[in-house]
Formats: C-alpha cells, structure tokens, sequence
C-alpha cells in the first residue's frame, strides 16, 4: 500500500472511529444505563487462570527482523495494570481464541512498565515468563515500552493502545481510548484487509533444529532453548556450538542457560563465545557474569570484552569503570584509617538545641567584634552561622512564615560564607575553612564553588572526625562524585574509575560515622543497583539494616531485593527474612509493623500470579503483624489500621474474582469499618475498595442479589463523597483536539506508600 494511501488510511478510520463510533456507542449505552465496569468487565479468577493466547516478539528488533521474513505488519499493544479496560483486555480478550486469531496476521509486541514477576531467569537461567502476557519476561515487555514510547506514542503514555506499524515503519492506524472492544478488533481486521497478502513464508517444519538457532522468532527460540533444557550433553552441546558458530549474533537465553547449568564445560565455552558477542544484551550478561566465581584468566577475558564493547556503547564503558573502581581502593577517602578511627564512634549523635545554636553564634559574633584579626574566630563564626541556617528549626518552626523563614536562613548562609572567606583571608587554611562554604555553597545552589571546595575539604579530612561537618562533607564530597557520574554518563562519555572508587568509599565511612544517615546509605545501595552493581549493592543493605533498623527507605530497598534475588517462586523467602530478624533478641520495636508489610507485598505478588490461597495467607500473616505493631506501639495504630483496610480489601477482592460475593462483601464492610480513609488507597494491584465495591455492585446486579446489593450500596453511601471520585489516571478522558484519539492516562500511584 503507498504511504499516501496509508496515511489516508490512518486518518479517515480514526475519524469514524474515534467520533462517529464512540459518540453513537455512548448514546446507545447511555439509553440502556450501562456503567464503565459493564462496559469492561473485570476478569474472573478463571479466565485469568486460562493462557494468554497472544504471541509476543521477546524485542523490537526480533519483531523487525520477523516482519521482514514474513512480510507481516507489527502490531504494538500497550497495557496498563490497575486500569479498567487494560484489565479487561489482559484478563479476558488476550485469552479467548476468536480474538486471539485477530492478532494471528501480525507481528505482535506488548510494552506494560509494570512488573509481574521478581525476576526475568531462575539461578539456572531458564525464563521466568510473564503471568500476565505469557511468552515474554516483565523484562522483555519493561525494556520495550521506552523506544516505542521515543518511536510512536507521540508524548503520550496511554493504556489501552493499539497501534499497527507497517513494513516501512510507517503507522496504519492508532487506535486508544476507544470506548468498546469492536473500535479496536475493526482496526485490527481492517488493518489487514487493506493490504496486500504478504508471500507465504516457508513453515518452521520444514526447518532442522540447527537451522532455527539463528531465527529471530519466538516460536523458533521456544523450540530450541526446550530442546537445550531437555536434551541430554551431546544435544546441549551441538546446540550451543551452532549458536556460537554465528559469531557476534549468537542467542543469549542460550549462553545464559549454559552459563548458569550445572556443566562446567559448557559454561566455558559460553563465556568465551560472551565475550565475543555484540548481541544486544550483550553487556548486562557480562556484568552478570562477571559476578560469578571465576579463574582469574577467564575473569580478565570477559573484562576485557566489556571495555572493548566500551569503545562504542557508553553502557559498557561505564559498567567497565563500575568494575575498576569497585575494586580500586579510593586516594582521597582511607577507608581502613577511617574505620578504626571510628571504630568507638557507638550511635548516632545527637543534635544540639536550638537554644544552644543560637548562643553559639552570640558568642562567636562577640568573639570577632572583639577581634576581628583573629581567623579562628571568624571561623568559629561561619560554623556557627551555618549550624543554624541548616537547623530544622529555622526553616520550619522559626518566627514568620515560610518565605520569611527561608529567606533567615539564607541570611544565615550567606553570612557563614562571608565569616568562612574573611578567615580564609586572615590566613586560616585547612579543611574546616574548605567545608563550610562548600556547604554553605551547596545550600545556595552554587554547585560549582561547592564541588571545588568539597573535594579540597575532603583531601585534607582528618580521619575519625566526629563533627557534623566532617559527615556533611563526605556526604556531599560523595554526591558531587555522583552527579559527575550520572552527568557524563548522560552525556554518553567515559567517566574516570576512581570516581566510584571515592564515592563508594566515602558512603562506606558515612555507614560508621555518629552523624551518618539512613539516606546516604539508601543513595549508595540505589546508585549502585543502577550501575548493576548487585554483590556489593547487597552488603551496603546489610550494613544499614543494622545501622537502622527502622528506615522506611531502606526496608523497602529489602524488600525488592529480597524479591529480585530470590524470584517468585521463593516469595516465602521475603517472610522468612523477617521472621529471622524477629527472632533476635535484639530486634527493633517497629520491625512487626515492616513484617506486616512486607506480607502484604507478598500477597499482592501472589494476586499477580493468580495463586489466591496463598495471597489470603499472606494477607492474614500481615494482619496479624500489624496488629501486634499497634499493640507493641500505640502510635503506630493509624498507618496499621490503613494496611489492615488495604489488605482486608485485597481479600475482599480475591473473593470477588471467585465469585463469593458474600464473602468478598464482609471483607469490604470490615476494610471500611476499619478505616474509612483507606476506601479509595490504591493497592500495589492499582485497585482500591471502591474499585471493588463499585465492581461487586455490578454482579450483584448482574446475579439479582438484592438483600446483598442493598446491604453494599447502604455502606457505600455512607462513605465520604470525595473517596468515590475516580482515580486521576481513569477520571480523565480525551481532549477535544485528538479527534477521539484519546489522551494522557496517567500511571496510577499508590496511596499510603
């Protein structure tokens, strides 16, 4: 079809469709008083049990490479959990096989950011797939959604979409916010119908095994990873020779199940063929790899491919300096000096009085009107000033209000920093002087003057120094190492190995340091995950679990690890982390409280999988959690009460989805009896009480359940009007200017968390 044609094509049905259609639709349905959850009914716990029917390309560039042998348009769908319709399209049309046959004369790809499974690959390597769609890993569907975003959503993160993409990559329709199922499967027939029938393609059967290695698709790949995981050692061995015959395109689930089988040989064999590969993937399985026990030789092999692969792909250039500068020790930060030095340093400190604050500075501004020759008094001055700029008491429980307020404190800063350079010009050197206009010139968002002060302040840093000062300024010595990192890495050029080497040994220092925060420790673990630095990611978590045991921030860097490491399969292993730390005698009071949570993240991992026995025990293991931490800690009863409301919603869910109304009823009066507040708190599924409730409401409609309808609306109108409002991501329809396109559907948040 000519690409005039095309574009004639793609316009004129998003017209009828995205106007005549859903304007007559909606009329009609608004004679026969259908509602939204009528309109896209969620999925029954038995249809979510049946398999996702549709087959997805594992990438953009397979689903290219297929298109082209096969002469078959691409077909890009977009979903979205929690969202009503997404929902319906997952759970129930994805599934049935008159519809799936609509999707049979396209290349199909799906793009969801959310993740339904911890991992994408068991310690074995094998795939992990997606409960939700089937033949791709979350990964796969994840790592897709940003290049067709930059490619064809045109600014615009809507879900459900269906967008066709021919040969030329040239889009024949775009079809989103359509308000019935027949908009999009006209498109999809009609899609077809206008083009020419693509020349048949030889069928897989007349293939050998061999000859599907290098196929693109993914019924070919299916066929040969099976093969690989069931055959015996002669068969895994021919099959991963003939991959790594191709040279730089060999297949990588291939590599990666020989690398992480249980046969040495071949795991050999697969790290030499990885380090001669380019494949894209390429570079995250060498990072991996790299984090396996290995010989020297082998290690330096595989070291090596990463900083050759360097040369060109800025990703591999910068995991190559992560693997340098976590292995190099840091010339401006003596860790080992620094840890014995504060090897006494015991707790946290404590922070002065306000009080004592201000009398710091009446004295030091006494000292140099006394003096003013004397350096060390202005000095004393500028710390003094800056103490109490940086007090949480001038910003936000001083005299005035807010702007007032912040506007004394940066009347603080700014004398901090005139007191620092007059004791600099009276001849006071050293790191004090470095440190307090670095932070006072970090607080006025002068990061320039502040990176250049910091670093001099920090080489000159006596180790074991137990001032708030010496902390602020590995602390910001650390940051500013980081930002040069993220900033060249953004900028795709090659950043120096031993900036992570300071970085990483500075955030080790503030781990023991009285005056350390939760917040770095968290800031190092992040930074460290992004650079796919998992083993020591893992030990700074460790430390700081011990360091505080209380941090909202750092349980939940647990949590998703916990989860990443241990996969799905192991869910029980998060509980059992946290039945551990229990048990020892010296565990934190608000431990129960995390524990409860943590269950509930369980349960909701469960939901996800369609396991609902084992979703209810986790929930109930969380509520019984809770329970104990309000009981433990009175002041922590409000935020236990919304999770038990939450989690008691959840069940009333799982109950819905099998059709006990009844019971998914009781759940619901106790979610509300328990905390009203938490009616309309999405849970991690994107789902809330009333998303519930409004859906029970219809099949008991549906089922002519009066006495329960009844008893249901009466708890319903009881609520708080402003909890009955529709989420922002679902209350929002298309602007006028898209012409029945649609609009931006927002990613749901969750509320509480």
């Amino acid at each position: 079809m000519p690409t005039t044609q095309r574009s004639l094509y793609r316009i004129v049905p998003l017209l009828l469709m995205g106007i005549l259609v859903p304007l007559a639709a909606a009329q009609d349905r608004a004679g026969q008083g259908l509602t939204r959850e009528q309109m896209w009914r969620a999925p029954t716990d038995e249809e979510w049990a049946r398999p996702c029917l549709i087959t997805w390309q594992r990438s953009w560039e397979d689903a290219l490479a297929v298109a082209q042998e096969t002469g078959k348009p691409i077909l890009v769908c977009v979903n979205m959990d929690g969202e009503i319709a997404s929902e319906h399209y997952a759970g129930v049309r994805y599934r049935q096989p008159e519809i799936a046959a609509l999707y049979e004369p396209y290349v199909c790809v799906i793009a969801s950011v959310y993740r339904h499974t911890p991992r994408d690959h068991d310690d074995q390597g094998r795939r992990i797939l997606c409960p939700r769609f089937g033949s791709v890993t979350c990964g796969e569907h994840i790592s897709i959604e940003p290049g067709l975003f930059e490619q064809f959503f045109e600014d615009q993160r809507v879900a459900p979409r269906h967008i066709g993409v021919e040969l030329d990559n040239q889009e024949m329709y775009d079809v989103f916010y359509a308000y019935d199922t027949d908009t999009i499967f006209n498109a999809l027939r009609e899609g077809i119908a206008e083009r020419d029938a693509p020349p048949p393609t030889p069928g897989r059967g007349d293939r050998s095994l061999l000859e599907r290695v290098a196929s693109a698709d993914i019924l070919d790949r299916v066929a040969v990873e099976e093969s690989y995981q069931e055959g015996d050692a002669g068969v895994r061995r021919v099959l991963l020779e003939t991959t790594v015959a191709q040279g730089k395109q060999v297949s990588l689930e291939l590599l990666r199940l020989a690398l992480f089988g249980s046969d040495p040989e071949l795991a050999r064999m697969a790290r030499r063929a990885l380090a001669n590969s380019d494949t894209q993937g390429t570079v995250d399985l060498l990072f991996e790899t790299l984090g396996q026990p290995l010989e020297g030789g082998e290690r330096e092999a595989l070291v090596s491919a990463l900083l050759a692969l360097g040369e060109r792909s800025p990703r591999a250039a910068a995991l190559g300096a992560v693997y340098r500068g976590l292995t190099t020790d840091s010339e401006v930060v003596d860790v080992a000096r620094w840890t014995e030095a504060l090897a006494e340093a015991g707790e946290s400190a404590t922070a002065p009085e306000r009080g004592a604050l201000e009398a710091r500075l009446d004295a030091a501004i006494q000292a140099t009107q006394a003096d003013p020759a004397d350096g060390q008094a202005s000095l004393e001055l500028a710390e003094a000033a800056l103490a109490l700029a940086i007090d949480p008491g001038t910003t936000e429980v001083g005299i005035g209000g807010e702007r007032r307020r912040a506007r004394f404190a940066e009347f603080l800063l700014k004398d901090a920093r005139r007191a620092g350079l007059e004791a600099e010009r009276l001849g006071v050197a050293g790191w004090r002087v470095d440190a307090v206009l670095a932070l006072a010139a970090h607080y006025l968002g002068e990061g320039e003057e502040a990176s250049t002060r910091v670093e001099q302040a920090a080489r000159a840093l006596p180790a074991g120094e137990r001032s708030w000062n010496a902390m602020a300024t590995l602390a910001l010595f650390a940051e500013a190492r980081r930002e040069a990192i993220r900033r060249s890495a953004n900028r795709r050029k090659i950043w120096p190995a031993e900036w992570l080497s300071d970085l990483d040994d500075a955030y080790e220092v503030l781990a023991a340091h009285p005056w350390g925060q939760d917040g770095q420790a968290v800031a190092h673990y992040d930074f460290l995950r992004r650079l796919g630095a998992r083993g020591p990611a893992a030990r700074v978590l460790d430390a700081a679990l011990m360091r505080f045991p209380e941090s909202w921030e750092v349980h939940q860097r647990l949590r998703d690890q916990v989860l990443a490491q241990r996969g799905f399969r192991a869910l029980g292993g998060l509980e059992a982390v946290y039945e551990t730390m229990l048990a020892r005698e010296d565990a934190s009071p608000n431990l129960e409280w995390f524990a409860g949570y943590a269950s509930l993240v369980v349960a909701e991992f469960h939901r996800r999988a369609r396991q609902p026995e084992q979703a209810l025990g986790a929930y109930g293991r969380g509520i019984t959690h809770f329970e104990l931490a309000a009981t433990a800690r009175p002041e922590t009863r409000e935020s236990a009460d919304h999770y038990v409301a939450v989690a008691l919603a959840g069940r009333a869910r799982i109950a819905l989805e099998a059709g006990d109304y009844p019971g998914a009823l009781a759940e619901l009066l106790a979610s509300f009896e328990r905390k009203e507040e938490a009616a309309a708190a999405l849970d991690g599924l994107g789902i809330s009480a009333v998303a519930t409730a409004r859906t029970l409401e219809e099949r008991l409609k549906e089922a002519g359940q009066a006495e329960l309808l009844a008893e249901l609306q009466a708890a319903i109108e009881e609520l708080d009007p402003e909890l009955l409002r529709l989420p922002a991501f679902e209350a929002q329809g298309p602007p006028p200017d898209r012409r029945g396109q649609g609009g931006r559907r927002g990613r749901p948040g969750r509320q509480g968390r």
